[in-house]
């Protein structure tokens, strides 16, 4: 089954690594994907699996801003993490997770490699390595990534899960370079 040109492999990718136009006000570095980490995903041969972007799906695109307040990005970054480590925040996070476990699922029993899944460090909710919360930044998950580590750990899945910046793309490439020369898992 699939005896086509497909390369059998796929990487989750935090949406907005693919589209910077659904950052919060002021947090976007590109006009559109980050090109760099894009570029290098598309010389693998490796599809793309855009993860939602919870923050979207559950605040909206101008995260329910009060448009009136003077405010900085680091006190709008501190309000959406709160919003998003809510109890609806978590739930919502947590039926997104599980959509993307079952997708994985699907994946690997037919067959593919999942490469890994991209966050964007720094994000309240994506970030992988560093979150932001309580107005710094914090050597720990996002509330998506969290849920969605557990929902792996759940069905017994290794999947291995790293987060990139968009303002550091040498090192952003590094990190996918190293998600696609890593050994299969056996």
């Amino acid at each position: 089954m699939f005896d086509d040109k497909r390369g059998k492999k796929v990487v989750l990718v935090a949406h907005c690594i693919l589209n910077q136009n659904a950052k919060i006000d002021r947090c976007a570095h590109y006009p559109g994907a980050m090109r760099e980490v894009v570029q290098t995903l598309v010389e693998a041969g490796v599809g793309f699996v855009q993860m939602p972007c919870p923050e979207l799906m559950i605040m909206g695109l101008d995260r329910q801003v009060d448009r009136a307040a003077v405010t900085t990005i680091e006190a709008e970054d501190t309000r959406v993490g709160w919003r998003m480590a809510a109890e609806a925040g978590q739930d919502r996070c947590r039926r997104m997770a599980g959509d993307l476990v079952f997708q994985i699922e699907q994946y690997l029993k037919n067959g593919f490699e999942v490469v890994g899944v991209l966050g964007i460090n720094g994000s309240p909710t994506c970030g992988v390595e560093v979150s932001w919360f309580d107005d710094r930044e914090q050597p720990d998950a996002g509330v998506f990534v969290r849920l969605l580590r557990e929902a792996l750990a759940a069905r017994g899945l290794d999947v291995p899960i790293r987060g990139v910046k968009a303002y550091e793309p040498a090192q952003s490439v590094a990190v996918v370079q190293a998600l696609l020369d890593r050994p299969l898992q056996t």
